[in-house]
C-alpha cells in the first residue's frame, strides 16, 4: 500500500470512490460529500487552501483511495474525504491514511474536527481508536447538514 500526494490525474478516480462510496451507504443525497463542487477537482482545491492536503492510496497502482486536511476554524483543521475502495476495506488502508493525515494536521493545528454518520460504524470505530471524542453537536461554520455525528481530536503539544 503506498500513500501520496493527490495528483490532477487522480482527480476522477477519488471522485469515483466518493461516490460509489456514499452511493453503496445510500447517502448520495444533499448535505453530504457527494454534493460537494470540489469532488471532481480535489487537487485544485487542496491546492488552493493554506495548511491543506489531500492524499491518495494506492494499491499495485490502482487508487483505492484518500483522506483529506483543510483549515476548519482557527487552530482547527478538518479530517475530510476519507474513502476507501471496497477492496481495500479491511486492510490497513484506513490505518495509513489516517496516520498521514494527522501527522501532517499535528504539525499546523491544535486540533482535528471531522463529520460523520452514526450508521457508518466502521468509520467510527477508526476515529475512536485515534482519540476522536463524540461531540454533542457540530462546530459552527459545518456545511454537511446530513452528518449527525460530530468528532473532535486535540493534539498534545
Amino acid at each position: 500500500m503506498n500513500i501520496r500526494p493527490i495528483e490532477q490525474k487522480d482527480n476522477p478516480y477519488i471522485a469515483a470512490i466518493i461516490r460509489q462510496s456514499l452511493e453503496s451507504a445510500n447517502l448520495a443525497i444533499e448535505g453530504t460529500a457527494y454534493t460537494d463542487p470540489q469532488l471532481d477537482q480535489l487537487y485544485e482545491y487542496y491546492q488552493s487552501l493554506t495548511h491543506a492536503a489531500y492524499w491518495i492510496a494506492e494499491e499495485q497502482g490502482e487508487i483505492v483511495g484518500g483522506v483529506g486536511i483543510a483549515p476548519f476554524t482557527k487552530g482547527v483543521c478538518e479530517l475530510q474525504k476519507l474513502y476507501l475502495s471496497p477492496k481495500a476495506q479491511g486492510k490497513g488502508a484506513g490505518k495509513k491514511l489516517m496516520d498521514t493525515a494527522l501527522e501532517y494536521a499535528s504539525t499546523y493545528y491544535e486540533a482535528c474536527y471531522l463529520e460523520t454518520r452514526r450508521e457508518l460504524t466502521a468509520a467510527i470505530g477508526l476515529y475512536q481508536r485515534y482519540g476522536f471524542s463524540l461531540l454533542s453537536e457540530p462546530l459552527e461554520g459545518s456545511e454537511h447538514s446530513a452528518m449527525d455525528a460530530w468528532y473532535l481530536k486535540t493534539f498534545s503539544s
